[in-house]
């Protein structure tokens, strides 16, 4: 198995670290200390502490980047593109995926932290660019 899909199946793991840890702790502590219902935890209207919230947003940002990345990889693989460059760019962007799911949980929001925690958002679409625009170009010298 290729670098790249093992980068992959790390983005899946960490998405479900971030649910299991960030949201689900907290929630079941709640639950079963006798603080909230199962129903107390509304998908449309905000709840929670503010470090809750946060967890709930860095899940959902690797549950909405995640298909994004998986796309790219599996596409790569398919079309028997392994290369240093893709694995290198594949390591890259789980490293900044970890990096700013990190900061958005642990860390309170400021004006550096938000800056901080964007730029390694900012590495993670440049690095799936750099690796569609690889694999587009391996594509079409092939073809």
């Amino acid at each position: 198995m290729s670098l790249s899909l093992w980068m992959l199946l790390g983005f899946a793991g960490w998405t479900l670290l971030v649910l299991l840890a960030g949201v689900g702790v907290r929630r079941w502590r709640l639950i079963f200390t006798g603080e909230a219902q199962l129903t107390s935890f509304p998908g449309d209207v905000p709840h929670g502490s503010v470090p809750y919230r946060r967890a709930v947003r860095a899940h959902a940002n690797c549950v909405e980047n995640l298909p994004v990345f998986g796309a790219i990889v599996l596409t790569a693989a398919v079309a028997h593109l392994g290369s240093p460059a893709i694995d290198c760019l594949a390591v890259a962007t789980l490293a900044a995926r970890i990096t700013q799911s990190s900061i958005h949980m642990l860390w309170p929001e400021t004006n550096t932290t938000i800056a901080v925690r964007f730029s390694f958002f900012l590495t993670q679409i440049v690095a799936m660019i750099a690796m569609i625009f690889l694999v587009v170009i391996a594509v079409a010298s092939v073809g």
